[in-house]
Order: structure tokens, then sequence, then C-alpha cells
């Protein structure tokens, strides 16, 4: 009894001296449910880092989300990015072709800056350090997970107020994780096609998610087909809530707690920051004890605004007009020209991607304004 208990202690060791050899990511996978595969990208979406280096990757044409262990590693302890010419560097790291970035986020945990992107047309990921080099993200039997989207829309061809789309492709048009869960804004099928949706991770248990309905202040009524461009998660006054940036651009408040116990949630517009524009990225930082979001806009620039008295924000419920703002007050960051997608480095830094019409795509860091 005595030897077979002995065994069992020492196989149990062996068990657990085995476990603490194996590297980090591997653990990561292993946690969370992650298991080696392929990852058939249909479409490059958005991105969002969670937990040990884990990647949530949205493919809007194939209406998933896939959680993918990117097994990163910190290459520098500097975060000073100044890289001229990323264009070039990633299309040579993928073999050529024309490259559309779509998004960037920083893994918070090594400070490597990971693109979703075009390449000749396919959908691929990239990993940019500090130093400028580009690598390509092998997704040939990486540890991932996947969830599917419930109701996602069809994959057509439709016409809507004079104009050509495909709604899929707006299936997903940002995620995040926060707090064990991955919140996922795009369209869904059917009446309200406004939608967001709540998955757990690991992915166990499936969901339905809520339609969302706003007042649009540009144009003075309650709409619920136009999808949530660009979000982040934000604590207002003690509430988990999203705050949400809408084309033309209604800024709105979300509790977090309504989406998926209710079938539609009207959020609440609390700025509206000037049409003819849309959001293109948003972080939250905090600076002298006062928390802004930064959102970056395809044509009305860098915006820092204000999130002061933002929980007794009732909402806008009157027509602004001529392209006028109301709300929630912000500042406009002229040093800031040609961001088109940003994401925090540290509390005073932030990595920023800037295209102009006459350079190439370039990554700095810049202090948070």
């Amino acid at each position: 009894m005595r030897r077979l208990m002995l065994l069992a202690t020492v196989a149990g060791l062996l068990a657990l001296l085995s476990s603490l050899a194996q590297p980090q990511s591997a653990q990561a996978a292993e946690l969370f449910g992650l298991t080696p595969g392929t990852v058939e990208l249909k479409s490059a979406g958005p991105l969002s880092f969670g937990p040990s280096g884990v990647i949530f990757v949205g493919d809007p044409m194939a209406a998933k989300v896939y959680a993918i262990n990117t097994e990163d590693e910190k290459q520098s302890s500097s975060l000073a990015y100044e890289i001229d010419d990323l264009t070039s560097k990633v299309s040579e790291a993928l073999g050529g072709g024309e490259i559309d970035v779509v998004d960037l986020a920083v893994n918070p945990e090594t400070g490597n800056a990971f693109l979703s992107l075009t390449a000749g047309g396919k959908p691929a990921l990239v990993r940019v350090t500090a130093d400028g080099t580009v690598t390509a993200l092998n997704l040939e039997k990486i540890a991932n997970s996947v969830a599917e989207l419930p109701n996602p829309p069809a994959d057509e061809t439709i016409q809507r107020r004079g104009r050509s789309s495909n709604p899929r492709m707006n299936s997903i048009t940002d995620l995040t994780y926060t707090a064990g869960r991955v919140l996922v804004a795009g369209l869904a099928a059917g009446d309200s096609p406004s939608a967001v949706r709540e998955f757990d991770f690991p992915f166990t248990q499936k969901t339905t998610g809520s339609r969302v309905e706003i007042f649009h202040a540009a144009h003075g009524r309650s709409e619920d087909y136009a999808p949530i461009q660009t979000f982040v998660p934000f604590n207002i006054d003690g509430e988990p809530s999203l705050l949400a940036g809408y084309v033309c651009t209604p800024l709105v408040k979300i509790p977090i707690s309504k989406i998926s116990s209710e079938s539609k949630i009207r959020g609440t517009t609390v700025a509206e920051l000037g049409n003819r524009n849309r959001p293109l990225d948003m972080i939250v930082y905090r600076q002298h004890d006062k928390d802004y979001v930064l959102m970056a806009n395809s044509s009305r620039g860098v915006m820092k605004i204000s999130t002061e008295n933002l929980a007794a924000n009732t909402g806008l419920s009157e027509r602004v007009e001529g392209g006028g703002v109301a709300g929630q007050t912000y500042e406009t960051i002229e040093s800031l020209q040609g961001v088109v997608q940003l994401d925090k480095l540290d509390d005073k830094h932030a990595l920023v991607a800037i295209q102009t019409e006459d350079s190439p795509l370039s990554l700095r860091t810049i202090e948070l304004p």
C-alpha cells in the first residue's frame, strides 16, 4: 500500500512539474479550452486582447469570433514605435499585394502590436514589434476556439436608399473582452438589425444578444438599423457600461447588464459629435484624476471627449441642426492628423496608425493628450 501511495505521489509531482514546465502560452490554451487547428478566415475584422495573450478576432463574413493563442513574447523593453512605411513592411512579410488595415490591437502583456488586414484581397493577421519587425501569424495548427454569431444577416447584396451593400460584412463591427465576457457589436438578421451579443469566455454557452435602439440627434429620430461602429467598456457611476460611437456621430451609453437580459435595449445618446463622419476607433484613459475618451474619426479628427457628469446625462431628445454638436464636451487634438486606428500602450501612451493621402501607413507612439 505504501509503495502504491509513493508511486501515486511521485506521479502527481511529475505531472505538476510537467505542467509548470509548460510555456505560459500552452497553459493558457489549456486553461481556456483552446485546441490546435487551422483558423480559416473568410474576412479580416476587429481585434481585442483577452487574458494570457489570447486575441479575439472577428470574422464578419463567417459570422464567427475566434479566440487565438498568439504565443506572443515580449521583444523589447522599449514601446517607442517609429515605423514610417508599415505598408511596405507588411506587404513584404505577406508576399506582396495591396494592403488594407482593418484593426489594431496592442497586447498589454508584451507591448507588441497586432493588425488584422487584407493583403491582395486575402485576410491575414500580423504582429509588429517596436523595432519594426513584421511577422505573419501562422494560423495553421494554432490553439483556438470559436463562437458563432446567432442569427447573422444573410450574405447577399441588398439595396437601401439607393446604395448597394452586403449586411454580412457588418455582422461584426467591433468587439472587446471585459470581465470574462466578449462583447460583439454589429448587425443581425430581421427587423431592428442593430445588435450587441455577449459571449462568456471560454466559449461554452450560446447567446442571443440584444437589439439596440438609439435617438440619432443629427437625424432627429429614433433608429435601430445602423450598427455601432466602435465602442469601449466603461464604468459609469459604478455601473459597467458601453460607450458606443455611431456614424454621423452619436455617442451612446448602454448598461452591460441589459445585454442578453432584454431583447431590445434603448441606449442613451449622451453626445452628438457632428454629422458626415464615421468614428474609427476609441480608447478610454485617465489623466489628472479624470477619465477621457479618445476617438479617431473619418472626417472630424481625433476628439478628446470628457466623461464628466456622464452618469447624470439623461440623453439628447431633440434634433441637432446643421452639423452641430451637443451633450458631452470635447476638444479636437490638432496635432493628430490622419489617425485611423489607436490602442493604449500604457497609462500615458497610445499607439496610433496614421494614414494620409500623400504618405504610406505608419505606426507611432504618442503621449496621451
